[in-house]
Order: C-alpha cells, then sequence, then structure tokens
C-alpha cells in the first residue's frame, strides 16, 4: 500500500532522476574544449556530441509517454535510469568521437523516458492538494542542473580527466534505481494496440523540427536547408495529427487541448522556458567573455537564479490558495519580464551586485510561473492518460527550448556582429592574442550589446505570456477526468 510517507520517498527519488538529466544537459559544456583536444574532435563532432543527444530525446518521447502508461511506469522509469547510468560510464571511457556520440545518443534515449514518466508519476502518487508542492520539488531538482552541472564538471576537469564528468551521474543513478525499486509504486494507463504509424510520424516530425532549429542556431535563418527540414517536420506533424483524428486507437487524445487548463498550462510552461533560456543562453557566456570567468566561477554566479526559483516555487503554493492558478502564473511571467528587460540594460562594467539582483528575480519568476503551469497541464489529466499527455508536455517544451536557443542565439550573434565582424569567440580570441585592449573592448561590448537584445526578446515573450495566462487559464484548475480518492489510489497501484 502506498503510504504518505513512502510517497515522498518515491519523490525524492523521481527528483534525483530528474536531477541526473540536468546535470547532463549542461556539464558538457563545459568538457568540449578538453574533448576537442583529448578526443582529436572536430568541431561536427562536438556538435554532434550534443544533436544526439537532442534528436534522439526528440524522437522517443512519445513513444516513451506510451509504452510506460502500457508496460508500467515504475519499470520503464528503473530500466531507463539504469540504461541511462550504463551509457554516461560508456561516455566517461569513450576512446574517440564515434564511440561518445553513440553513447549520447543511448543517453537520450533513457533521458527520453526519465522525462515524461517522472512527471506522470507525481498524478498517481499525489493528489490535488499534495501536487503542487510536489510539483515544485520536481521542478526544483530539475533546474538544479543548471548551475551545478558547470560548478562540478569545471571542478572536475580542474581535478580529474574528462570521463569524470560523465561519472557524476553514476551515483546519483543507484541511490535512484534504489529508492525507485522500494518506494515507487507501479502504475499504468489504459492498453490497446499500438499506433505504429503515430509513433513514426510523431517520431520524424519532432526529429525533423528540432534537427532544423538546431541547424539554425548554427547557419541563421537564411540557411534554406536548415528551413526546409523545419518545413518538412512541420508537415509531418500535421500528417500526425490528422491520423491522429482517424486513427481508431490514436497515440494521443487530441481531446486533451481543448482543456484549457491543459493547453494554457503546457503553453505557458513552454514560454516560461523560453524566456529563461534569454538568461541562461547568454549569461555564462558573459561571465566567460567579457568577466574572464572559468566554467566553475559562471556556474557558481548563476546560483542567484537557483535560491530565487526554490523560494517562488514555495510562495506559488500560498498564491495559488490565496489568488489563483493564473494569476500566480501571471505575477511570475510579469518578474521574467521585468528582470529580462532590467537585465537588457547591462553593460560591460556593471557589477556582479546588480546582476545578481535582477537574475534573482528571473529565478523567483520561473518558480512562480513553471511548477503552477505544469500542474495545471498535469492536472487535467486521468491517471490512464499521465503518461502521453506528460509525454506532450516535455516535447512542446523541448521543441521550444530548442526554438528558443535557435532565437536568441541568432539574436545575440546578429548583435554582436553589428559591432565586431567575427564570432564572440574569434573576436575575444583574436583581441586576448594580439595583446590589443582596444579591441577586446570593442569585442566585449559587441557581445554585452547583443546579450541585451535577446534578453529584450526574451521579456517580450515573458510579457506576451502574462496575456495568455489570463485569457486561457481558468481562474482553478479543473479536477481531471478521473479524479480520484488517496484510498482508490492505493488500491489501484499495488
Amino acid at each position: 500500500m502506498v503510504t504518505s510517507t513512502s510517497r515522498w520517498y518515491a519523490l525524492a527519488a523521481l527528483a534525483l532522476s530528474t536531477l541526473a538529466v540536468g546535470l547532463d544537459t549542461t556539464v558538457l559544456s563545459v568538457a568540449l574544449p578538453t574533448l576537442a583536444r583529448d578526443l582529436s574532435a572536430s568541431t561536427g563532432d562536438l556538435q554532434w556530441f550534443t544533436t544526439a543527444y537532442l534528436l534522439v530525446l526528440a524522437a522517443a518521447l512519445l513513444p516513451a509517454g506510451l509504452l510506460g502508461d502500457r508496460l508500467g511506469r515504475k519499470r520503464m522509469l528503473v530500466g531507463a535510469l539504469t540504461l541511462f547510468g550504463l551509457a554516461s560510464v560508456a561516455c566517461a571511457y569513450a576512446q574517440n568521437a564515434e564511440q561518445l556520440i553513440a553513447a549520447r545518443a543511448v543517453l537520450g534515449l533513457g533521458a527520453a523516458v526519465i522525462m515524461p514518466l517522472s512527471g506522470a508519476v507525481l498524478t498517481t502518487l499525489f493528489d490535488r492538494a499534495t501536487r503542487p508542492r510536489a510539483m515544485s520539488i520536481w521542478v526544483t531538482a530539475s533546474a538544479l542542473g543548471i548551475p551545478l552541472g558547470p560548478l562540478l564538471g569545471g571542478w572536475l576537469l580542474d581535478n580529474f580527466w574528462w570521463g569524470s564528468v560523465f561519472l557524476i551521474n553514476v551515483p546519483v543513478v543507484v541511490v535512484g534505481v534504489a529508492a525507485l525499486a522500494r518506494w515507487l509504486p507501479e502504475s499504468r494507463g489504459t492498453g490497446g494496440r499500438l499506433d505504429g504509424l503515430g509513433l513514426a510520424l510523431s517520431a520524424a516530425g519532432l526529429v525533423a523540427v528540432t534537427y532544423g532549429v538546431i541547424s539554425v542556431g548554427d547557419r541563421g535563418w537564411s540557411d534554406g536547408r536548415s528551413l526546409g527540414t523545419i518545413g518538412a517536420g512541420v508537415v509531418l506533424l500535421a500528417g500526425f495529427v490528422r491520423w491522429q483524428r482517424r486513427a481508431s486507437t490514436p497515440l494521443i487524445d487530441l481531446g486533451l487541448f481543448r482543456s484549457r487548463a491543459f493547453t494554457g498550462g503546457a503553453a505557458l510552461a513552454t514560454i516560461a522556458s523560453f524566456a529563461m533560456l534569454g538568461l541562461l543562453f547568454t549569461l555564462p557566456q558573459f561571465f566567460a567573455a567579457v568577466g574572464g570567468h572559468d566554467a566553475f566561477g559562471s556556474g557558481l554566479r548563476l546560483l542567484p537564479v537557483i535560491g530565487g526559483l526554490v523560494v517562488g516555487a514555495r510562495a506559488a503554493d500560498m498564491l495559488r490558495s490565496r489568488l489563483s492558478t493564473r494569476t500566480t502564473i501571471a505575477v511570475g511571467l510579469v518578474l521574467i519580464a521585468a528582470a529580462s528587460f532590467l537585465g537588457a540594460r547591462t553593460e560591460v562594467a556593471t557589477g556582479y551586485g546588480s546582476i545578481a539582483v535582477w537574475i534573482t528575480l528571473a529565478g523567483l519568476g520561473l518558480g512562480l510561473t513553471l511548477p503552477p503551469s505544469l500542474d495545471a497541464a498535469l492536472g487535467a489529466l486521468s491517471p490512464e492518460q499521465s503518461g502521453v499527455g506528460n509525454a506532450v508536455l516535455q516535447a512542446m517544451r523541448q521543441v521550444g527550448g530548442a526554438i528558443g536557443v535557435a532565437v536568441l542565439g541568432t539574436v545575440v550573434s546578429a548583435g554582436y556582429r553589428s559591432g565586431v565582424p567575427a564570432s564572440v569567440d574569434d573576436g575575444i580570441a583574436t583581441a586576448v592574442r594580439l595583446g590589443d585592449p582596444g579591441l577586446l573592448a570593442q569585442a566585449q561590448r559587441a557581445f554585452t550589446h547583443g546579450m541585451d537584445l535577446s534578453l529584450l526578446v526574451a521579456g517580450a515573450v515573458a510579457a506576451a505570456g502574462v496575456v495568455i495566462a489570463l485569457v486561457v487559464v481558468p481562474a482553478r484548475t479543473p479536477a481531471p477526468p478521473a479524479e480520484v480518492s488517496e484510498e482508490a489510489l492505493a488500491e489501484s497501484t499495488l
């Protein structure tokens, strides 16, 4: 039987699982220069270290949610976390770039199961009263990987060999597997025949869109091949939607999007993630290129984001009970927009104290926005729908995040090149190599200008999200189609 205490232990295990995925997302960026040297990796190899992970993740999200519903979410989570740990070891001991790319692809497969099913299980473990608090803990754990990745990765690279940045996943995986096996109850969704055509169309469409957007980030929005790939992905996804309307056993129930809570929550979680990329995509580069800090120092300077996130997530529970879900989300997006607009006033000479203020404000806004948005979307799902429904939610966030990186990266690059006609790294590296303080100052000003422009875009997106929150999200999140009592829930998960 699922007791009140054991479900919180299970939540801790789920939080560890998402923390492992979060760490792997950011730690790789710290190790890229070392990998280029020690594995003789080309620029293309370095891109594929990230791209292989993202493409497999995008392709497998929806199938993973479906299989978790049918085969059992606990079984799938334990297996995926084990696979994630083994793939991490394979990454650490890769002998060449090809082996590392293959191991990174397997990591993406494990993450594709962990991401949707860890969130889906929350709808079966917790009722409407306790789920907001659980969601806050889960979201905070996943966000901790953002600064911890560079912090741990930078320290490990300074003291050990490059493979150690992947081995940090292993102890987290071991503890997570043991805890999930001990405390997580098994749960399933509806059975039925697998929608093979739907799986193929969704996987191909998500891969094409994700790859096209990644290519846009590298080649710019004028590249015809990248735009063609995105267009092909959109056509495949449109075909997927059309097939789902006709299929006898569809992969996803499109009726989910008739729920204002699900649609609004999913859209706003994606918008919040997009807007935050204006902060998290550019600030580490700013700290390194303009402040001259190493990866460890850059990660340390991002800690106020997590402090704000933790406080905001706790405050969100209180605000939702006194105000409403949509008002809480709107307030959070207002804070993200305000932080972005304040950050857009950053100059080369701006001290870290000023930066710490607005990035704390941004973290506070994210804490007020992301957990309630995710809870609104997941709360509209029945326990039987939670696996595929959360996979849809994570797929939206994944594609939205990739688009955010491409859009904001293009804005940063355009703003920089308006001041210095070279890449950010080349301009600053050239100035340092030549010992030219005038050129260095020009390159730093140009990058800061590009960062400010990207923060303006992120702030505008967050401001648009405020309107969506007030118009689309219901004031009170309705009960899901099959809300069950805690007693019935405990019996159903035995």
